[in-house]
């Protein structure tokens, strides 16, 4: 008998399913999806809360009506150690997630309290508490070493990736065009300050103009239609404008669209970034290759493909940006977030330093 069959017989008075434990288990499961949908929360959202939770109850070996707080201790334990251990921010969302399920299973109006009661005389209780789970005490939990690169590591990173083009192109070898792709990719993932999922999520169709630099054809700005969402809504949209300060990005991306993509001969396939199988670039792939171009040049093994949006975010601060243009930019909710993105160089903050001395001890007029 398959597990939903088992789940159907629970609405069955007096019938005991095969595997009693595990389609109850599999109910609440599923009721707790269906709690998460009602809030209308993205099915990749819920499809990962409800993974948490399975993951959770396979280390405890035991269903949610024997869970007892050591288990989430152990548990926590388990994520904070090992080869690869989690990142506090990580283990706090599993924390989350599990608190929210035990609030879910035990609430009266759901009925899993008595189901238990009358089937294992036994009921589920909550067990995530404040003295046993990660608590969010302050606002940036990412880790301290990720930080945005300078302009000389900016410049190092895109001069590998060109050369990576023409060294290919010289030797005749295969990827010489992919290498190209992959250079104007990451540039534009700088240049518009983009994160991963939205700069590989583009279409061409993205490509839009902007009535105050008709200069830029449709260049003008990109529609970012894959934003990260908030609480598990579905993506928020936003657009990003194209600044004077990164031309030579817009000129890149410009090259790219209308003499190199074709050459991938993408077909009616919408993406920016086609690949030779007529897919998309994924997300792997890329960390991949700025990986690879980020060891060539010999930058600090910390940095990230995110680093090169930390970096749009400083930069554009010390370009003289107000801070709520930025924030609208990379489409932050809260003006804190921004915040933590930006690392001003100590060049920009000498240079504000010796304005205000400036302005201090020889105001206008003095002699």
């Amino acid at each position: 008998m398959s597990e939903d069959a088992e789940v159907l017989l629970l609405r069955q008075p007096g019938v005991v399913p095969l595997h009693e434990d595990a389609a109850v288990f599999s109910g609440m499961l599923d009721g707790f999806s269906r709690q998460q949908t009602s809030r209308g929360l993205a099915t990749q959202t819920i499809q990962m809360r409800r993974w948490q939770v399975e993951r959770f109850q396979r280390f405890a070996d035991s269903y949610p009506w024997e869970w007892l707080p050591g288990d989430i201790e152990d548990f926590t334990t388990s994520l904070f150690s090992g080869p690869r251990p989690l990142s506090r921010s990580t283990v706090r969302i599993y924390h989350l997630t599990l608190r929210a399920f035990c609030d879910f299973i035990t609430d009266q109006r759901y009925g899993w309290v008595a189901e238990c009661r009358s089937r294992f005389g036994s009921v589920p209780t909550q067990v995530c508490f404040e003295w046993n789970t990660v608590a969010h005490t302050v606002d940036f939990e990412g880790t301290p070493g990720r930080r945005p690169l300078d302009y000389d590591e900016l410049d190092a990173l895109f001069a590998v990736a060109d050369a990576r083009v023409e060294t290919l192109r010289r030797q005749g070898r295969k990827g010489a065009l992919a290498a190209l792709r992959d250079a104007q990719l990451l540039k534009t993932t700088y240049a518009w300050g983009l994160r991963r999922r939205e700069v590989l999520g583009l279409d061409v169709v993205d490509l839009r103009t902007n009535a105050k630099t008709p200069q830029w054809g449709r260049f003008g700005l990109l529609h970012v239609r894959h934003g990260k969402s908030s609480k598990g809504s579905i993506p928020k949209r936003r657009s990003v404008l194209s600044l004077p300060e990164f031309d030579w990005a817009i000129n890149g991306l410009r090259v790219y669209v209308e003499q190199v993509r074709e050459r991938f001969n993408p077909g009616n396939h919408p993406g920016l970034w086609p690949t030779e199988r007529g897919t998309r670039v994924g997300d792997r792939y890329l960390d991949r290759r700025f990986a690879q171009l980020r060891d060539e040049a010999e930058l600090p093994a910390e940095l990230t493909l995110h680093s090169l949006r930390h970096s749009y975010v400083t930069h554009l601060i010390e370009l003289g940006y107000a801070e709520q243009f930025v924030q609208t930019q990379v489409g932050h909710a809260y003006a804190s977030t921004t915040a933590i993105y930006t690392s001003v160089t100590d060049d920009y903050r000498n240079r504000v330093l010796a304005a205000a001395i400036d302005k201090f001890y020889f105001p206008e007029g003095s002699t």
